[in-house]
């Protein structure tokens, strides 16, 4: 840790334990404790809830209100109970109000730790704030290499005060040339690459998908670096169809994604898979394509199928989801175990706490962290990549489901990374 870091964290102690204990005043000419109040443990959660990125935070008001619940009576640390208060905070899909509301949380509401989920956009700029301000973070739902290397760090050298769970673009790419394999698809591969950190992250030469593929004998024709919220991809297109193509991949964000596919369609562009990140993650984007949306795949980093269960309530993965419909009348999403095992971190980390109020003590908590959450086990203390946890990945397709409640669900078709994760399907060539 460095000296700078270390300053950070020690100003940031001087006022969160000064806030909580209560500091000294003048009396008479002497110094006299202040009357003390009870200390309430604060969580700041930052996610994108409205704008291009809100998919991912559709399900957020449901996982803080379970967790409150289930904290309704305060979190025991040491032997003694402390309220604890979640202070959410929505990004509106901006990068740069993601930095304000994050400084919102760090000197205004004095939060004992940051949680923050969702793609690049989101977490770097959320976890450099608190890094700058020697602020504890935890942050999900980006591969690790934007995260890290695009903070300027590398996996040996880590942070000081932010930590990241997820999987990384090794594992990405090794499923998505797994499921590609077993379709005899052609070697030409489109990259879909936005001007964005995700988009620059994935078209990295050394550390992205082109050098990755290339190890499994694809090559990446890149897109080219495209603003997000295009209305014409009519070049990219071209470029895919001139180059052979016979696979899409990338890391659109929606809108762009549903764009893109109907222009490729319009145009007589048909890959034999198209198996994109971030952009049909969800239920709701893929339904935006009509049928074109059968045997899409992506990703699939968490499901009703994967075989965990939450250490706050204990419910499996296939419980939370249910719940979740239950509750909202809508179909589970990704970011739902996600976001669970976010709170179920910071919960634990609060919990083992040597001193609260002590920023250094709970970087220290995350560091020890060993937790089986509901993704799958957390393990920090022997993570081979500094500051960084790697999570289960396996692949998966949307099938069309005519007459039940869900138009689409999305099927496990390759478990090669994560065997102990069942496969519900053969993966098939789109039509």
């Amino acid at each position: 840790m460095t000296k700078t870091n270390l300053t950070a964290l020690s100003r940031r102690r001087l006022l969160q334990t000064g806030a909580g204990a209560g500091l000294l005043t003048m009396t008479g000419g002497l110094f006299t404790p202040a009357l003390a109040q009870e200390r309430t443990l604060k969580i700041g959660y930052v996610s994108p809830q409205s704008g291009a990125l809100a998919l991912f935070g559709e399900a957020d008001g449901f996982i803080v209100e379970g967790i409150r619940a289930a904290f309704a009576n305060g979190l025991t640390v040491g032997g003694k109970t402390y309220p604890l208060e979640i202070i959410t905070k929505d990004t509106q899909s901006n990068p740069n109000r993601a930095a304000e509301v994050t400084n919102e949380l760090i000197s205004n509401d004095q939060v004992d730790i940051v949680v923050v989920a969702a793609a690049p956009e989101t977490v770097n700029p959320v976890s450099d704030q608190c890094e700058l301000n020697g602020t504890p973070c935890i942050s999900t739902i980006s591969p690790w290499q934007p995260w890290i290397f695009g903070r300027g760090s590398s996996p040996d050298q880590g942070f000081a005060s932010t930590f990241h769970f997820f999987w990384g673009f090794e594992d990405i790419m090794a499923v998505f040339a797994d499921m590609w394999d077993s379709i005899g698809a052609g070697k030409a591969v489109g990259g879909i690459f936005p001007n964005d950190e995700d988009g620059r992250a994935w078209a990295d030469e050394t550390t992205g998908a082109p050098a990755l593929l290339a190890a499994r004998g694809y090559k990446v024709t890149p897109s080219g670096f495209y603003q997000n919220l295009s209305d014409d991809f009519s070049a990219v297109i071209s470029t895919f169809k001139d180059a052979g193509c016979d696979v899409i991949t990338g890391a659109p964000i929606p809108p762009d994604f549903t764009t893109f596919w109907t222009q490729a369609r319009q145009q007589g562009f048909r890959p034999k898979a198209a198996t994109v990140a971030k952009a049909i993650l969800f239920p709701a984007a893929v339904e935006a394509l009509g049928d074109a949306g059968h045997n899409l795949s992506s990703e699939v980093w968490w499901s009703p199928s994967h075989p965990f269960a939450s250490s706050v309530l204990g419910s499996s993965a296939e419980k939370l989801a249910g719940d979740y419909t239950a509750a909202t009348g809508k179909q589970w999403t990704q970011p739902i175990g996600f976001v669970h095992a976010l709170f179920e971190l910071a919960t634990d980390v609060l919990k083992r706490t040597e001193e609260i109020g002590n920023p250094e003590a709970v970087v220290a908590a995350i560091a020890a962290t060993k937790l089986d959450t509901v993704v799958g086990p957390i393990d920090f203390s022997t993570s081979g990549i500094k500051n960084v946890a790697k999570t289960p990945l396996v692949g998966g397709q949307w099938r069309l489901r005519e007459g039940t409640a869900n138009k689409y669900d999305i099927v496990i078709t390759s478990n090669k990374l994560a065997p102990n994760i069942p496969v519900a399907s053969e993966m098939q060539a789109l039509g």
